[in-house]
């Protein structure tokens, strides 16, 4: 998206850095940005003891932990900082969190881009909780998460959501009236299969980052519930777990369930998806889109997913993917899709097709810029984008 907005406009990148990026990531920016201005922060690790302390403290904030780690005065001091001294047209906030560290009293509109409706999220983790406690304390962050959610929705100028299912709930639950819905996209040019390249009848993969607790919670479900059940009718299946910054529980997964991976990072997520029988998406816990579906379909893959992982995607069960929400029904479409063949294939030609001519990055980005466009023309009665044509 912000390559295909460069090409539009000048681009400034602000955002916090923990110091975990490497030299190459940081030169890398300019293939999206024109400027990158970072800001330091310092960060708990999941699990340390910091991590821990940080949750206590936070049991007296209004703010959810999800949003109230990420405060910084200093990154609010350099949004001010930016517009006074780059002659920033608008501005658009990446996700809901970095919403607390942007100043009320800013000169240029402001665009708020939600990838989830976060607090639906956090309710869902409330009803998977099996633990009480666990319940009680996700039902805790929902309702801060939506009341930090509702407020940020209502002070911006615009709200871009990822789907008409999220553009309704901001619009409806929220009272949020400037808000509008802009697709997920994927780079079909680069997630295209290569012939030479043959599945394995065997391999099933999950793709995501391993540090979300959707993602998390979701193939910890598979492998305990649904992969045993997948094993007893085809043995030498395996699940391949791909996806940067797994959590120590994840990685345990591949020592205590037979049959299991862990990748980690990885330079390349394509292989991957190129050895696969069977692409899973066994979310219980989630919203907005989900990139990891698009991905597959690009490459022609068969898909398994729950109702709530394809939830906003214009997918039909049966022609572009397999829907299901059980254990036992997961896992019959699964090894359905890995002994038929013909059926998988077919399913997967017909997601490519509507990836390609519907999502590919080009035309869901030109959708973006034709809506920063309206949201500056609105606010300032002009355009400064007038005469680009993306």
């Amino acid at each position: 998206m912000l390559r295909e907005l460069r090409a539009a406009c000048r681009v400034s990148y602000l955002a916090l850095d923990d110091g975990s990026a490497s030299t190459d990531e940081v030169d890398a920016a300019t293939e999206y940005c024109d400027a990158l201005w970072r800001v330091p922060m310092r960060t708990a690790k999941k699990g340390t003891a910091a991590f821990y302390g940080e949750l206590a403290r936070n049991l007296m904030s209004t703010l959810p932990y999800a949003v109230w780690k990420y405060r910084s005065p200093e990154m609010r001091d350099a949004i001010r900082d930016l517009v006074r001294g780059e002659a920033i047209d608008l501005i658009v906030c990446d996700f809901l969190a970095p919403a607390v560290n942007l100043p009320d009293d800013l000169p240029v509109p402001t665009v708020l881009f939600q990838h989830n409706v976060e607090a639906r999220i956090w309710e869902r983790h409330a009803e998977v909780a099996t633990h009480p406690l666990r319940r009680q304390y996700f039902e805790a962050q929902w309702l801060r998460m939506q009341a930090f959610e509702r407020a940020q929705c209502r002070r911006v100028d615009h709200v871009v959501a990822v789907s008409a299912d999220d553009r309704a709930y901001f619009h409806d639950e929220y009272g949020v009236q400037s808000v509008s819905a802009v697709a997920t996209g994927v780079d079909t040019d680069f997630f295209r299969p290569d012939p030479s390249d043959g599945a394995d009848p065997n391999s099933i993969v999950f793709t995501g980052s391993m540090d979300w607790m959707p993602n998390e919670d979701a193939v910890r479900w598979f492998t305990a519930e649904i992969l045993p059940r997948i094993r007893n009718e085809m043995p030498n299946a395996e699940l391949a777990i791909v996806g940067r910054n797994p959590t120590v529980d994840v990685q345990a997964l591949a020592e205590h369930a037979d049959g299991v991976q862990v990748t980690g990072t990885v330079a390349d997520v394509r292989p991957y998806l190129e050895r696969a029988a069977v692409v899973v998406v066994p979310l219980r816990i989630g919203g907005g889109t989900r990139l990891k579906i698009f991905e597959a379909m690009a490459m022609e893959k068969a898909i398994v997913s729950t109702t709530i992982g394809a939830e906003g995607l214009p997918v039909v069960d049966g022609e572009h993917l397999l829907l299901a929400d059980t254990v036992n029904g997961f896992a019959s479409s699964a090894v359905r899709l890995m002994r038929e063949v013909t059926l998988a294939r077919q399913i997967g030609t017909q997601a490519a097709r509507l990836v390609r001519s519907r999502f590919a990055w080009k035309g869901v980005a030109g959708e973006f810029i034709e809506m920063l466009r309206d949201v500056h023309a609105r606010f300032t009665k002009r355009d400064p984008l007038a005469a680009v044509t993306p």
